[in-house]
């Protein structure tokens, strides 16, 4: 699966074996899971909990979300998948994603124990808070392209065109920012705002989005 293997992935996808997705969901559940937990450490105990819990159904739902657009996207671009074809070879990519994710855990882990807490930065909490949330959002866009670009052969073999292929990877890319970044910034399953007590669902979830965040976070690290 790591391998991205072509010929064994459009087996798979076509086969739609029941057994094999409760694997994948396995693999994303734990593997996101544990990188959701080792996130939030750096907050809080509390925190590492909430985000194990809601980083993996970030992806289940994004997993939904893009398989439903990639079923109609895909083809508009000559790629001819049915929906069921288009939620397996998504949900390939997002276990492909979350073995990848868990594999940096570790490294994360030893991060996030090295960097200054909410309350041993004092006034430069702030700062640590965006280091944090960018160094996640590097790791998570790493692994989710590496995912994704595992699936290039698959598509190229399964059209047999590779301008179609390289048409339809960029669309499931975009499908899967949207989708994910925006549920990422509802959820907040990561580390919060350090300024807010912890919780699992804050009050204002559906306000703001992720590119704004991210934004503020970079104008944040250059000005200080």
């Amino acid at each position: 699966m790591l391998r991205g293997e072509a010929d064994r992935l459009i087996d798979w996808t076509r086969e739609n074996d029941l057994a094999r997705a409760a694997f994948f969901v396995f693999v994303i559940v734990v593997g996101s899971g544990i990188y959701g937990a080792t996130i939030g450490m750096w907050r809080a105990g509390e925190q590492a909990f909430y985000a194990a819990v809601k980083f993996p159904l970030v992806i289940l739902l994004t997993v939904f979300g893009n398989a439903a657009l990639n079923g109609m996207l895909a083809p508009l671009l000559g790629l001819n998948l049915r929906f069921r074809e288009s939620l397996f070879a998504v949900l390939v990519s997002f276990t492909i994603t979350s073995a990848i994710l868990a594999g940096f855990s570790p490294i994360l882990f030893f991060l996030v124990m090295n960097t200054p807490s909410v309350a041993e930065a004092g006034g430069r909490s702030g700062n640590v808070h965006a280091f944090v949330l960018l160094l996640q959002v590097v790791v998570i866009a790493f692994a989710g392209v590496a995912g994704n670009l595992r699936l290039m052969q698959f598509l190229k073999n399964w059209s047999s065109d590779a301008a179609v292929a390289r048409r339809v990877m960029l669309s499931w890319l975009a499908g899967n920012l949207f989708f994910g970044a925006q549920l990422s910034w509802n959820l907040r399953p990561f580390i919060g705002s350090p300024g807010l007590p912890v919780q699992f669902l804050r009050d204002d979830a559906l306000s703001g989005t992720f590119y704004e965040a991210v934004f503020n976070s970079v104008l944040r690290l250059i000005s200080s």
